[in-house]
């Protein structure tokens, strides 16, 4: 019995790993989903209400055509360039400049050896500003406080550019050993982005051109439709798309069994890059990605209205009439005559 025990607490132990690993450490809040429900008809509970509407969305047929695609193109940088920023506190200010100085030569013959050269780094001087204390002086009847110089702190940037994100390791085991670990940031950079934005309009002309195939197919003669258009383009860097979370809270069960108080271990707040999805948009390249990328999107939108119908004007008649006089005499004789009313 014991031993049955034993191997049904080891099968939950190893689902449990299993499904930890499976899931991860992000906590996200989704609707428990009962087994019992799922596999009897007709009370099942919806576990996505957004995909659901969607599914049973009701069409309402308009003689008003609307084209509507959007792009995405994920694309890795051409260069990067990470900045850290190095501080320095020295006695004096040639002493402080100096440390500085060979903190960053220390710095760049790393650097070298890795393959990034002189041409790839670059400094950039924040502040040079002194530090002072406070000296008390005493007096007989009273205390005199007095700033006095102690000391000079440097701050500089150092900025480091790379092609590769295989060498950002060794960049940070660089700075680390001359004692810099404050990263500040990562940019990205792209040389041929209009290339890329050419790209995008190809492929949304494409589908438009199949969307309008499509529309004559089923009846419609474009040429009788007026056309409005609407268009935009974006690019997003990794640095929009990153998140925190908390690792998912655990108790202790050994803690329990001891009938113990349950001390809650404090979670450190992590960040992990979660890019644009993909269920918005008609075309997608480049959409398996390892690494962070820069997303460029384009989306262009027409509208066609039916052009109003040409109204037909009636031809207008007219009519002349000959107007005719008669002229009567004393002695009775009727003469006729014919006057022009046309001018």
């Amino acid at each position: 019995m014991k031993k049955s025990n034993l191997a049904l607490m080891l099968l939950l132990a190893i689902g449990i790993n299993l499904y930890a690993q499976h899931r991860g450490n992000y906590n996200q809040i989704t609707q428990d989903i009962s087994r019992q429900n799922i596999l009897t008809s007709g009370n099942a509970q919806i576990y996505n209400p957004t995909v659901q509407q969607q599914i049973n969305k009701t069409l309402h047929p308009s003689n008003i055509l609307t084209i509507d695609v959007k792009a995405l193109q994920n694309t890795g940088a051409t260069t990067y360039t990470a900045l850290f920023n190095v501080s320095q506190i020295g006695p004096s200010a040639e002493k402080t400049n100096q440390l500085m100085k060979e903190r960053m030569d220390n710095i760049k013959n790393r650097l070298n050896a890795i393959g990034i050269t002189q041409k790839d780094i670059a400094i950039d001087v924040i502040s040079f500003i002194p530090i002072y204390e406070v000296e008390v002086t005493k007096k007989l009847f009273s205390k005199t406080y007095t700033e006095v110089p102690k000391g000079f702190e440097l701050q500089q940037n150092i900025h480091i550019q790379f092609t590769n994100t295989n060498q950002f390791e060794s960049i940070l085991g660089a700075c680390a050993q001359s004692e810099v670990y404050n990263l500040v940031k990562v940019d990205y950079y792209i040389e041929n982005i209009q290339e890329v934005y050419k790209n995008l309009q190809d492929q949304l002309l494409k589908l438009i051109e199949d969307k309008k195939t499509y529309y004559k197919v089923l009846g419609f003669d474009m040429s009788q439709y007026n056309v409005a258009i609407a268009d935009d383009k974006y690019c997003y860097f990794p640095k929009d798309f990153y998140q925190s979370y908390q690792a998912y809270n655990s108790t202790s069960v050994e803690a329990l069994d001891k009938n113990k108080g349950v001390t809650v271990a404090k979670k450190q707040t992590s960040y992990y890059y979660q890019p644009l999805t993909y269920e918005n948009y008609d075309v997608v390249i480049n959409p398996s990605i390892l690494e962070p990328v820069v997303q460029i999107g384009m989306n262009i939108k027409l509208v066609f209205t039916p052009k109003p119908k040409e109204k037909k004007e009636r031809p207008i008649t007219k009519t002349e009439i000959d107007h005719k006089y008669y002229v009567i005499s004393p002695n009775g004789t009727i003469d006729v005559k014919e006057l022009n009313t046309k001018n």
